[in-house]
């Protein structure tokens, strides 16, 4: 669970085609590598942190249907009027193992996590050319996989509305004030904060996770050009799980956890083959 959608929806915030972008031809694919370092809990409304630097290859595919940018590392964009747009995207979170997590010692990790499923993004104002305020309404499917087998553990939907500037100063400088909130069914609540009859302890009771609210965000991104291969990138967020649906579990420690990424992407390789967004 480290790095939970925090390296992803960096990428598709940075990845994404700027206003002046999408009225030219880019490369169909791109290759590279990225670079994250960042500071975040290990799961939500843990209060143990971890620091963690992963370099991860970086690919951009510019299909008019399948695309790997925005919104997911992979995606079938399926209807696109220029307000509105539904897409299937795949995204992904690394692995928590348990003994290095005092309140999940052992317990079982928290394995390599995927999800794929719908998503709906509507633009509801545009305040300039280069700005915008977008709604989005995902439900995803999580799998998680410790390399032998695959599991599905439940479903996930984060609705988020935004506020994006593609070109702040001038310069094609991006950034991205996004609030959010979380709901998961009790499946996927069960994988993170239940507790079986056979791993309870005197300080850690045997619990039963429900569905439901699971917190607000609120995050701020900002990605710069550096020259025409070479892009940073900055995130910072704080998660409030007050109300959740989850509170008395003995593995919900803390009602306000905050996140700080930092990272770099540099493309090395592209396509000679342009295509219109």
């Amino acid at each position: 669970m480290k790095f939970w959608l925090n390296v992803f929806s960096a990428l598709a915030f940075v990845c994404a085609p700027t206003v002046a972008q999408a009225q030219q031809a880019l490369p169909l694919w791109e290759l590279g590598v990225v670079v994250g370092a960042s500071y975040l809990p290990d799961y939500p409304a843990a209060d143990e942190y971890s620091a963690r630097v992963v370099p991860l290859p970086y690919f951009v595919y510019r299909g008019k249907v399948f695309r790997s940018e925005e919104s997911g590392l992979l995606r079938g964009r399926f209807i696109n009027t220029g307000r509105v747009e539904l897409d299937i995207s795949l995204a992904g979170a690394l692995d928590v193992k348990s003994k290095d997590n005092l309140a999940r010692a052992g317990m079982p990790d928290l394995d390599w996590m995927g999800q794929i499923g719908p998503r709906l993004q509507i633009v509801l104002a545009r305040a300039a050319r280069d700005a915008h305020v977008d709604l989005e309404l995902p439900v995803r499917a999580v799998l998680s996989t410790d390399f032998s087998k695959i599991e599905h553990i439940g479903f996930l939907s984060v609705p988020e509305l935004a506020y994006q500037h593609d070109n702040v100063f001038g310069n094609g400088t991006r950034l991205k004030l996004g609030l959010g909130l979380t709901f998961a069914d009790q499946q996927f609540q069960e994988v993170l904060y239940g507790v079986p009859d056979a791993f309870a302890t005197a300080t850690r009771p045997a619990y039963d996770a429900t569905a439901g609210y699971m917190g607000a965000k609120i995050s701020l991104g900002v990605a710069a050009p550096v020259s025409p291969a070479l892009r940073v990138l900055g995130q910072v967020r704080a998660d409030f799980h007050h109300g959740a649906a989850n509170e008395a579990s003995p593995l919900f420690r803390s009602k306000t956890t905050g996140t700080v990424l930092v990272g770099a992407i540099w493309s090395f390789l592209y396509s000679s083959q342009r295509e219109a967004l």
